[in-house]
């Protein structure tokens, strides 16, 4: 019997076939690409790590190729710990697989369960520690590490990201003059207690605790104030424990 090619049959049969036969490709693809995509937001995490300890000229010379060399370079894992919100160690996890970001983004998941990944390192013969930090924009989520140095309180390096914050403006935060702003500024009051950033406009950011923000990104340069001022506290805290 001869197929009626014009018929809706033929034509809803065809089109199911396709959706089939396009949909297992595209599946057997997302499952041979993900360990392929799993190593690049890996080696991207280490990167964003090493951005907040090396300079800028520094970081010229790391590439997807040497990054994992530089990280076990500068970063030692094992000494790297995960925290709670009160500034204590939790046993048994690993820090680089703690997932800030979606720990942020799951509104079910109250403070006292999240993770605080503290990685500790050495460059130039000193210690150091990296924070790393997360928070909202204008247009989406916002990131960023801090690094403080062996005093545990002075900020000697800093890298920050965005999703989809406005080029020219809120885009701004990733860009080394407002980077470097940061660096001497210190995380803690002279009391001891968790610092209070202010990102302000008129120019008084020399003074400590002010920092100079992003002509025309506000929004985003208080969303980068406020996550840097909460996302410092538990790091503070274990700073304070570890000093006595």
């Amino acid at each position: 019997m001869a197929i009626n090619k014009e018929g809706n049959v033929y034509t809803i049969g065809f089109a199911f076939v396709l959706v089939v036969v396009v949909g297992t490709i595209l599946s057997l693809l997302s499952v041979g690409l993900k360990p392929i995509q799993l190593k690049n937001q890996e080696i991207k995490k280490k990167i964003d790590i090493l951005s907040a300890i090396l300079s800028p000229e520094e970081m010229n010379k790391v590439t997807r190729k040497n990054a994992e060399e530089k990280f076990e370079k500068y970063i030692d894992l094992e000494k790297s710990v995960v925290l709670d919100y009160k500034g204590n160690i939790k046993e048994g996890i690993d820090p680089f697989q703690v997932d800030i970001r979606a720990e942020h983004r799951d509104k079910t998941l109250s403070i006292e369960d999240k993770n605080f990944p503290l990685f500790v390192g050495e460059k130039d013969g000193e210690t150091v520690y990296v924070i790393p930090i997360v928070g909202k924009g204008l247009w989406g989520p916002i990131w960023g590490y801090i690094s403080v140095g062996e005093d545990m309180k002075t900020i000697i390096g800093a890298s920050f990201g965005h999703k989809g914050e406005t080029p020219g403006l809120g885009a701004e935060i990733t860009q080394p003059f407002f980077v470097k702003r940061w660096y001497g500024e210190k995380i803690v009051f002279p009391d001891g207690s968790p610092a209070k950033f202010e990102i302000v406009k008129d120019g008084s950011g020399k003074e400590p605790y002010k920092v100079d923000g992003i002509t025309g990104g506000t929004i985003t340069s208080v969303g980068v104030q406020e996550m840097v001022n909460r996302g410092i506290k538990p790091y503070v805290a274990y700073f304070k424990k570890i000093k006595k």
